[in-house]
């Protein structure tokens, strides 16, 4: 097969974390469930850290440690927010490896996470993970219909150009 320069680039974007898959519409939370923040998916984590869905650079961390901003390659913006209401866990139960500027690999270990203080202290662990500039309509967002989440291999949402 030869390269076809005009044929349109796509996105796939990997689970950060191990769990189970959710439609966005199921988080308890009207800002997620109702879209406000943008397109996405949600994953109730059974185990294990918060790793990058995809390469691009780092260009938000919450200064509560709960949730963390990606630029990838050709422009999407995902935001990881780790847990409902973790605002007012003050940063506690997160311990954050990257800062904003770095350029990140598919699979990096981003946050790790203390699930069972997060689970004690925080509404939900639910993760939404929103395309937030998903509104601007150049791309289309294709979310998988796979229920189990496995890290570093599931692809929970392809982008691909209009």
């Amino acid at each position: 097969m030869r390269w076809n320069p005009f044929k349109k680039a796509t996105l796939q974007i990997y689970t950060p974390v191990n769990g189970k898959i959710i439609p966005l519409e199921e988080v308890p939370d009207p800002v997620f469930s109702e879209k406000l923040m943008g397109e996405g998916i949600a994953i109730i984590p059974t185990k294990g850290n918060i790793y990058a869905p995809v390469e691009g650079a780092i260009i938000q961390i919450a200064p509560t440690k709960h949730a963390i901003g990606i630029l990838a390659k050709g422009g999407t913006e995902i935001l990881i927010h780790v847990g409902l209401e973790t605002v007012s866990l003050k940063g506690k139960g997160f311990n954050v490896l990257v800062n904003v500027g770095d350029k990140i690999s598919s699979g990096q270990l981003l946050i790790e996470t203390d699930w069972e203080y997060i689970s004690t202290n925080a509404k939900s662990t639910v993760i939404p993970i929103v395309i937030t500039n998903s509104h601007k309509g150049d791309k289309q967002y294709t979310i998988t219909e796979e229920k189990e989440a496995i890290f570093g291999k599931t692809v929970i949402i392809t982008a691909s150009a209009k």
